[in-house]
């Protein structure tokens, strides 16, 4: 089987692809897998660490054909606040708790989580149901081999600088709140060696390759 050994990030690369390989978060961070493009090729993810991967990336192979990345359309939660100093509030609790977190210029985004979806509201922030990729700020992720993305709350940082600024609020840290969390996608998955649990989400394509 033909082997992707390296990344050619967004924007670096221009050729037509060979094909299109299509990811959810989770495996957008992987080092080894078998995976199949939306067009029937088959390749082996073989890089020598784990990268995070974004959409538009390309997988180059070993012949120099390249398959594009596509982050898949996941079910989301988008929360707004009131104001920017509300919004920052929300995302002090969420970094609080470890959670994945995309922040964008009026909204964050989570994946899909009644207990926090009820607490953002509880602070006063509306929380909308969307579909969408999924790109959370990715530091926890970005060159190590053993950071990896998972249903376990607590195994992320998405912190960012939003997340700690305590100028805009107190520091009252609620850490008997904390919450263990289980996403049941209702598909079974094996990840690579980089993890030990299975996973449930919904791409035929990747499997784990022992």
């Amino acid at each position: 089987m033909v082997r992707a050994i390296k990344v050619s990030k967004h924007h670096r690369w221009s050729e037509p692809p060979a094909d299109t390989i299509v990811l959810d978060f989770d495996d957008r961070h992987r080092r080894r897998m078998a995976m199949t493009g939306t067009r029937g090729l088959e390749f082996l993810l073989d890089l020598e660490n784990a990268t995070a991967l974004r959409g538009g990336d390309a997988l180059v192979l070993e012949d120099g054909r390249l398959i594009e990345v596509v982050a898949a359309a996941e079910r989301l939660a988008e929360i707004r606040g009131t104001d920017p100093q509300h919004l920052v509030r929300v995302a002090w609790h969420l970094g609080n708790r470890h959670l994945p977190t995309q922040i964008l210029a009026k909204a964050l985004r989570i994946r899909r989580d009644h207990v926090i979806e009820e607490m953002v509201m509880g602070l006063g922030a509306r929380v909308i149901e969307i579909e969408a990729p999924f790109d959370p700020e990715g530091g926890a992720y970005d060159g190590d081999d053993h950071a990896h993305a998972a249903s376990h709350a607590h195994d992320h940082h998405a912190h960012d600088h939003l997340a700690h600024d305590h100028a805009s609020h107190d520091h009252a840290h609620d850490h008997a709140d904390h919450h263990d969390h289980t996403h049941d996608h209702g598909h079974h998955h094996h990840h690579d060696e980089h993890c030990g649990h299975d996973h449930h989400h919904g791409h035929s394509h990747a499997h784990e390759d022992k």
